[in-house]
């Protein structure tokens, strides 16, 4: 009977892990897809990813009963629990990445498409940086990798410093060609939303951390008040 309790619960875990994977690839194409829009004007695609993220809604709702099952049943104890409160949290924060996603194609109809400025080519790199973190911390999760998590962290700071780089070149451009400011703001705001996305990608990872561990990653840069 301990027996098939135990292969009971690697099961679920097994199913756990393999909806956060789904929910994580599925994130990480919103990611790449809002920004092939963007790049190309493509408003088709735009708008499959915004339909798509209710698959991502689907897939949260999914991870939140089979968490609730699995504490009803299994009664998990120290790293068992720590790692299926860990998949709720990040079933949660992933299901916010997707937003993001969806936040970024909701712009790509308002920016004009003739008379193209030429900051939107140096968003798509910013994109690929932030999907990668996101695919690192949910890597990490899969394998049980702090040291991986750790890694994650670091490099939301030069996350941080893309971020600060296109910012400044955005407003320069404004100032300079005010003619743009309507789509300078929507570049803008498409920027701060990768920035989110690594924060989140980063909060994933702390949450990998803690549940392979137990203790709480070292105190990390913010930058200001993230949500």
């Amino acid at each position: 009977m301990n027996q098939h309790t135990v292969k009971a619960f690697d099961n679920d875990i097994g199913q756990l892990r393999g909806l956060i994977s789904q929910m994580g690839g599925l994130a990480e194409d919103a990611i790449a897809k809002a920004m092939q829009a963007l790049q190309r004007n493509d408003l088709a695609l735009a708008a499959e990813v915004r339909a798509g993220d209710k698959a991502i809604d689907a897939i949260e709702a999914e991870v939140e009963r089979l968490v609730v099952q699995i504490i009803a049943l299994r009664a998990p104890m120290a790293v068992d629990l720590r790692e299926v409160v860990a998949a709720l949290k990040i079933a949660n924060v992933v299901e916010r990445i997707g937003d993001y996603a969806k936040n970024i194609a909701k712009r790509v109809p308002l920016i004009e498409s003739e008379h193209r400025i030429e900051p939107v080519s140096v968003l798509p790199a910013m994109g690929r940086m932030a999907s990668e973190m996101v695919r690192d911390a949910l890597d990490a999760f899969g394998a049980r990798d702090a040291p991986g998590a750790v890694l994650v962290c670091e490099s939301d700071a030069a996350l941080d410093d893309f971020y600060d780089s296109i910012f400044r070149t955005l407003v320069t451009y404004m100032v300079e060609n005010p003619a743009t400011i309507s789509q300078v703001a929507h570049l803008l705001f498409i920027a701060k939303n990768l920035e989110r996305i690594g924060d989140h990608a980063t909060n994933v990872a702390e949450m990998v951390y803690f549940a392979a561990t137990g203790a709480q990653m070292a105190d990390r840069d913010r930058g200001g008040d993230k949500d």
